[in-house]
């Protein structure tokens, strides 16, 4: 009586995530009977990690340099203009130019944001699309992202890293007294335009 109680406990509990799985409508939606649910199909959500970080370098240096010497002599005049004496010149030029020119740039993102899958590619890839607003105190920051990604390249936790992302679109602005306060004055503008 005993082993039979024991016996259907544990049929009981062996058997219960797999009834939640059939219940839920999730059956066959993941590898696992323990493990969440991946995206798969359209209309679901896939959370992206994003570890943006770029740097670029541009350096160019030029130099030119030229030398010219002119130099002509006269001497007394010939014949009965002898008293008129001949012009002599005498020039020389230079031109020397150095230029170098450097520009440097270095960017980082880093944010998690969740997107929905808007489509699935014939070999199961997956089309993501999505945004993020944040407003605060008037300020209004707003990240888009779009991709594709494989859904191997999915975690177990439904996570997906945004260097894995094909294709990958990330914009992030931002709209406010603090955006406007970053940015120069229409004159300053004309100026660096001008210069």
């Amino acid at each position: 009586m005993k082993f039979k109680k024991i016996f259907w406990i544990t049929v009981i509990l062996l058997l219960l995530p797999f009834s939640m799985k059939v219940w839920s409508g999730d059956f066959g939606q993941s590898s696992s009977l323990f493990t969440d649910i991946k995206a798969a199909k359209v209309g679901d959500i896939l959370t992206v990690l994003i570890y943006e970080s770029a740097n670029a370098t541009n350096e160019i240096e030029t130099k030119t340099k030229k030398d010219g010497k002119v130099e002509v002599d006269g001497g007394p005049g010939l014949g009965p203009l002898d008293f008129i004496p001949l012009f002599g010149v005498n020039g020389e030029y230079k031109n020397n130019y150095n230029g170098k020119g450097e520009n440097s740039r270095t960017q980082s993102l880093r944010a998690k944001m969740t997107v929905t899958v808007i489509g699935v590619r014939d070999n199961g890839d997956l089309i993501i699309s999505g945004s993020r607003t944040i407003a605060i105190s008037k300020d209004k920051e707003t990240m888009t992202l779009t991709g594709v990604v494989r859904q191997k390249d999915v975690t177990a936790h439904n996570t997906v890293d945004s260097y894995l992302i094909a294709d990958a679109e990330i914009t992030y602005t931002g709209r406010g007294a603090a955006s406007n306060g970053s940015r120069p004055g229409p004159i300053m503008r004309f100026l660096n335009w001008l210069f």
